[in-house]
């Protein structure tokens, strides 16, 4: 089974969201989102200051066999972005839940965060995958 933390949520899209400070939500992929894709080559995120919408593309990740999006987890304003991806996508492969943290939002609705999938239920979909 992939490694996957018991302090997040997760999307049907393999997305992985951590809860910071305040309304601040920390997003990247998972293991097995990563596993699935193969060798990263690049990475596309958005800019600070973007408005994102649930459930709708905020970049991409290109891998040697594909490119796949991303969806935004939840509706909120780009706070952060990992810039050390422009230079290191490898580190999506080699680190997904805490190098290759991808994009941190300031959410408008921080209810959403709670009926994002838990541990057990994404582990459940992996598995029916």
């Amino acid at each position: 089974m992939s490694n996957l933390p018991k302090d997040l949520r997760y999307t049907d899209e393999h997305e992985w969201i951590k809860k910071e400070e305040g309304s601040q939500y920390r997003i990247g992929i998972t293991d097995f989102a990563q596993d699935e894709l193969g060798d990263i080559v690049f990475v596309e995120l958005p800019s600070v200051g973007d408005e994102l919408k649930a459930d709708e593309p905020f970049g991409s990740v290109e891998s040697v066999k594909t490119v796949s999006e991303l969806y935004a987890p939840l509706s909120g304003k780009v706070v952060s972005v990992n810039e050390d991806l422009d230079n290191s996508p490898e580190f999506v492969n080699e680190s997904p839940y805490e190098k290759a943290w991808m994009i941190v939002i300031e959410a408008d609705d921080e209810a959403a965060f709670e009926r994002l999938l838990s541990t057990e239920e994404y582990e459940a979909k992996i598995k029916e995958d």
